[in-house]
C-alpha cells in the first residue's frame, strides 16, 4: 500500500465509530473451528473487534495492520475489554507476515490473495486459517467493496493450496455480505 492508502485508513480511523465494536456473526459462528489457546494473528483488523474476541477466548492473539491509528484504537478497546492484545503496524502489501508459528490466522474482509503462500509456513501444524471475504456477487446489493477487492466465486477455495479445507461456503451471510468463508487446517509436518 502506499502512504496515500496508510493515511486514508488513518483518517477513517480518527472517527471510532467508523469501527464496530462487535465482532462478525461469521466469525463467532465458526466458534467449533477455533482453538481457545495457542498464538493468534488477525491480519488487517482494524479497530481490534475480532483480535479482542479472539483474546477473551484465551488466544495469546496479535494483531496487525497498516494504521497506527486503528492499532492504538483496539490497544484502548483491549484494555476496556480487560484482555491483552498485541499490535503490530505492517503493510500486509509489502511486508511478509511475521515469522512465528500460529494456531490461527484469521482474515476477515481484507482480499489478501497473495498471503496465501505465505500462510502454511505461518501456521503450527494443525494451525486454523480462516478468510472470510465477500464475492462479486455482493455488488447485487451492496456497491461495496468495489469488485477489485472481491473473490470470483469458488476461488477462495482453490486458493488453499497445501491446507486442508475443514469447512468452505458461499453465499449471503449474517452479516448480510455474499461472503466466501473457508476454514483450512495445516496438516502436522512429515515425520523423518
Amino acid at each position: 500500500m502506499s502512504n496515500f492508502d496508510r493515511e486514508k485508513w488513518n483518517a477513517k480511523y480518527a472517527d471510532a465509530s467508523f469501527a464496530p465494536t462487535m465482532p462478525s456473526a461469521v466469525l463467532t459462528g465458526l466458534d467449533e473451528y477455533l482453538p481457545t489457546r495457542g498464538r493468534a494473528i488477525d491480519i488487517a483488523g482494524g479497530g481490534g473487534r475480532h483480535a479482542i474476541w479472539l483474546a477473551q477466548r484465551g488466544l495469546d492473539t496479535t494483531l496487525a495492520d497498516i494504521s497506527a491509528v486503528a492499532l492504538k484504537l483496539a490497544r484502548d478497546r483491549a484494555a476496556t475489554a480487560g484482555v491483552q492484545l498485541n499490535t503490530l503496524e505492517i503493510d500486509l502489501e509489502e511486508q511478509p507476515l511475521p515469522r512465528g508459528r500460529f494456531d490461527l490466522i484469521s482474515s476477515v474482509c481484507y482480499l489478501g490473495r497473495h498471503l496465501f503462500p505465505q500462510f502454511p509456513a505461518a501456521l503450527a501444524d494443525h494451525g486454523i486459517l480462516i478468510v472470510i471475504q465477500p464475492t462479486q456477487r455482493n455488488l447485487q446489493r451492496h456497491e461495496k467493496p468495489p469488485p477489485d477487492f472481491l473473490y470470483n466465486e469458488g476461488e477462495l477455495r482453490n486458493l488453499a493450496v497445501g491446507l486442508e479445507i475443514l469447512h468452505y461456503h458461499e453465499g449471503w451471510s449474517a452479516d448480510d455480505r455474499h461472503d466466501a468463508v473457508l476454514v483450512a487446517r495445516k496438516p502436522p509436518s512429515p515425520v523423518v
